[in-house]
């Protein structure tokens, strides 16, 4: 435990990204006009806190980044969540399996539940599923599989950061393309796109794309047994919670990859090449309770720039086009497209625009 006795105390911040998990938690054991907690805490309480909290672009300096990305403190942090939203998660389904609630309790604490699966969840897992430990690895497909969403270990790591800001990428929101029309695309290019990465993989392996070897069947298989599981111990009402709170879970990501992404576009420097990934081709936001919240994810231009820097060396560069509020703002936005396309289209650089 050493490690602890040597950590900055302004990194004590970190613990703050429980902060929706506690909620979730209140919301599931309280329930009633509580159950909307998690939503309200995300996406009214943050929001208005960005707006009076300062941005701070200030970046660590370089000396320390060695340190910090090896201190143990950090990683930590992200393993806590995998029983938090496991025992979120099953405490919920337990509960509501077994005691009465109204049909609009068990929605907005699903919906609760679901919140805390995307941020605490599939965010984590992104976070893990960059790092090289086979162990960090695996704690991000089991993050990913309550919400259904184990593609996404393939789809963004050897798909998503070699398109991004191309039209090949089915993560990246073109410009002028509203977030709705975007969630469809999003989802079924996903599966077709790692379906193509694992064709491609067990091709040059000379494997069968039809065999357990094929890592999204395999997924697909884990995502199946799960969800029957969830069935056998809690019947009908359930698999119904479990399948609610993981699409919430997946839509939250995909609202978040549309605002991180949206309208740019890499440029063709010869016939045939494209630009490499620079900062310019992600949103950033520097808003400072977002950061926390969501482990740096919001200083995604950088995340792009060095895919393995972990989220405590996560740095902002000036070139990275800036979000107009923090990330939990810029989602609400994004729900509205008019207001999204009237407030942030003229932040898209215009070289940009014409190559859309």
């Amino acid at each position: 435990m050493l490690y602890f006795i040597d950590m900055n105390t302004s990194d004590i911040k970190y613990v703050a990204a429980y902060l929706l998990p506690a909620s979730g938690f209140v919301a599931v054991l309280l329930g009633g006009v509580w159950s909307l907690l998690t939503v309200l805490v995300a996406f009214v309480m943050i929001p208005l806190a960005e707006a009076l909290l300062p941005i701070s672009v200030a970046n660590h300096p370089a000396d320390t980044e060695a340190t910090r990305r090896t201190h143990k403190y950090f990683s930590l942090l992200l393993y806590c969540n995998v029983p938090i939203v496991y025992g979120l998660l099953l405490l919920w389904l337990y509960l509501a399996t077994n005691y009465e609630y109204a049909v609009w309790e068990i929605i907005c604490t699903s919906f609760s539940v679901g919140v805390v699966m995307a941020a605490n969840g599939i965010n984590v897992a992104h976070e893990l599923g960059h790092r090289a430990s086979a162990f960090e690895r695996f704690l991000s497909k089991l993050l990913l599989l309550p919400c259904m969403y184990m593609q996404f270990f393939i789809e963004h790591n050897r798909g998503h950061h070699f398109h991004v800001a191309t039209r090949s990428d089915p993560a990246t929101a073109r410009y002028g393309e509203a977030l709705y029309s975007f969630w469809f695309r999003a989802l079924y290019g996903i599966v077709v796109s790692s379906w193509r990465i694992e064709q491609k993989r067990l091709k040059q392996k000379k494997l069968s794309v039809y065999s357990w070897q094929n890592d999204l069947l395999r997924f697909f298989a884990y995502q199946l047994f799960y969800l029957f599981a969830v069935f056998f111990v809690f019947g009908w009402l359930g698999l119904g919670i479990a399948v609610f709170s993981a699409l919430v879970a997946v839509l939250m990501l995909e609202t978040i990859d549309y605002i991180e992404h949206y309208g740019l576009r890499r440029l063709e420097t010869s016939p045939g090449k494209i630009e490499r990934v620079m900062p310019k081709h992600s949103w950033n936001s520097n808003h400072i309770l977002g950061r926390v919240i969501l482990y740096e994810l919001t200083r995604h231009s950088d995340h792009h720039a060095v895919s393995s820097r972990q989220y405590q060396v996560l740095k902002h560069h000036d070139e990275s086009p800036q979000l107009p509020l923090g990330y939990p703002g810029s989602m609400l936005l994004a729900l509205v497209p008019p207001l999204w396309f009237r407030i942030v289209n003229p932040r898209v650089p215009q070289s940009m625009v014409e190559q859309a």
